[in-house]
């Protein structure tokens, strides 16, 4: 037996091109599956923040139709003192001018929240495949994780 049994005790120069072959094959399998994770995880980022906008969306046009009940109450109550001598409406104006106000903060962050979600696209596992396909081009053919030369003992 004058050959280098396989397996755990071989080095990366006395492999066969076989075993480089399933090495370059499980390391790829396992860095799409990596790049699949991260678009999932930048899809689910951005879809939560769409769902929170669209809540505090929803919240903003309650206050806004709160705010739309409060003024055309003011609106009753002031033609009510305009032909009466009671002063109510101004607490409705008030009151109406409170819920524009909540309501014109929810709006804008509704608004930043769905801007910044939109549209849920995985960006960062975009840029990452870009990088990993330019490396890979940039390698020269037959090679295999750059130019290795063998060292002989005695060279540095």
């Amino acid at each position: 037996m004058s050959g280098v049994p396989p397996g755990p005790q071989t080095t990366d120069d006395q492999r066969s091109v076989g075993e480089l072959v399933i090495d370059i094959s499980e390391k790829t399998s396992y860095l799409i599956r990596e790049e699949i994770e991260l678009a999932k995880a930048e899809v689910t980022e951005k879809v939560t923040k769409l769902v929170r906008g669209s809540v505090v969306g929803i919240a903003a046009g309650v206050f806004l139709l709160m705010a739309l009940a409060m003024l055309m109450h003011g609106i009753a109550w002031l033609l009510n003192d305009l032909f009466f001598s009671d002063d109510v409406w101004i607490g409705f104006m008030v009151e109406a001018l409170f819920w524009l106000l909540v309501a014109a903060g929810a709006g804008l962050f509704a608004y930043r929240s769905v801007k910044a979600g939109a549209p849920p696209t995985p960006e960062l596992a975009i840029e990452e495949a870009k990088r990993v396909k330019q490396t890979f081009e940039a390698e020269p053919e037959g090679t295999l994780g750059g130019p290795q030369a063998p060292v002989e003992p005695g060279q540095t």
